[in-house]
């Protein structure tokens, strides 16, 4: 017997219940190594050193920035006048203030797989009919914001444009942390070019920001962007089952799952966020129900295929590729 809507989601909660010594300890261990590696890669090492902890900088930046997303979840360290100053901060300076990421990430959890162009939160994805619908500079604009390169560039695209200049533009009194953090990224960018040159701004400031956004976006989009993925209008769509058929399980290596906060685990993740990011395994392997979902990797065919995935074609029930709809 297999359980569905609310009495799998009860079934979730009392994996919500959290170690607070353990919240602590992955928080500020992670927050010391990634304090540690960023001061390495202003050393004066070798470039190839250098260049090697700049990517493990970059993936210390991706880890922090899952537990950051748990708390603003409510899933760990509530009620804490220190981690709320600590993930303020790391807010701003990860370039997703909380007022937009919060704002936009819980819409996100609440209309996953919902058919919708407004991208609110996530990738815009519409029905076939719905694209040939649109006049041709939608039909472009919407092809530029499921686009590789927006996404592999989502330090530019995702971060720093929509989440900062644009939110701080639209509602400047809503934002205004968007805008602290634009300038706090831009002044340590400005300061580093000037004092220390070049080099170390790439290796030390560009290349961990563009490499943890770029994974960071590409795993956002993919686990909701794949082969088998289901999307469904309003009155078709429950809570519980885009957590299972429209949100993959991630497979990577161990380490990249530690890297990642266990955020390949994301179907666990949906069908109840208040799960801590170092429940979700226990979690799993506690629900048959979760055992059977699609999965996606770092499988370059795969992130390809995934990247190809254009439209809903509710004929087909799958998604489809922009070849697929020339071809009728």
């Amino acid at each position: 017997f297999m359980r569905t809507g609310k009495e799998l989601i009860l079934a979730t909660k009392p994996f919500c219940k959290e170690d607070r010594a353990r919240s602590w300890r992955e928080t500020l261990t992670t927050l010391f190594l990634t304090l540690v590696v960023l001061g390495l890669t202003f050393a004066p090492f070798p470039i190839a050193i250098r260049l090697a902890l700049s990517v493990l900088c970059g993936l210390f930046y991706v880890r922090m920035f899952v537990i950051y997303h748990d708390y603003q979840h409510h899933a760990i360290l509530q009620e804490s006048t220190a981690a709320q100053r600590l993930m303020t901060l790391f807010g701003i300076y990860i370039l997703a203030p909380q007022t937009i990421w919060k704002r936009t990430h819980d819409y996100h959890h609440f209309h996953n797989s919902k058919l919708t162009i407004s991208g609110i939160g996530s990738y815009p994805t519409i029905s076939k009919e719905q694209y040939l619908a649109l006049d041709k500079k939608d039909q472009t604009l919407y092809l530029v914001n499921r686009h590789p390169l927006t996404i592999i560039f989502g330090y530019f695209t995702l971060f720093i444009f929509w989440l900062n200049i644009k939110s701080y533009i639209e509602s400047p009194k809503k934002h205004l942390d968007s805008l602290i953090s634009i300038l706090v990224h831009f002044t340590f960018a400005t300061l580093i070019i000037v004092f220390l040159g070049w080099t170390t701004f790439f290796v030390a400031w560009f290349i961990p920001f563009f490499i943890a956004f770029a994974l960071g976006s590409y795993l956002f989009y993919c686990q909701h962007n794949f082969p088998g993925a289901k999307f469904r209008e309003n009155h078709d769509w429950t809570y519980d089952n885009a957590a299972i058929a429209s949100t993959s399980f991630m497979v990577m290596p161990g380490f990249m799952h530690w890297f990642t906060g266990m955020i390949g685990y994301h179907h666990v993740h949906h069908l109840n966020a208040k799960i801590p990011f170092y429940r979700l395994k226990e979690a799993k392997a506690s629900l048959p129900e979760l055992d059977h979902v699609a999965t996606t990797s770092w499988n370059p065919i795969e992130v390809y295929k995934c990247f190809m995935l254009k439209f809903w074609d509710p004929e087909k029930d799958r998604m489809i590729t922009l070849r697929e709809l020339k071809k009728g």
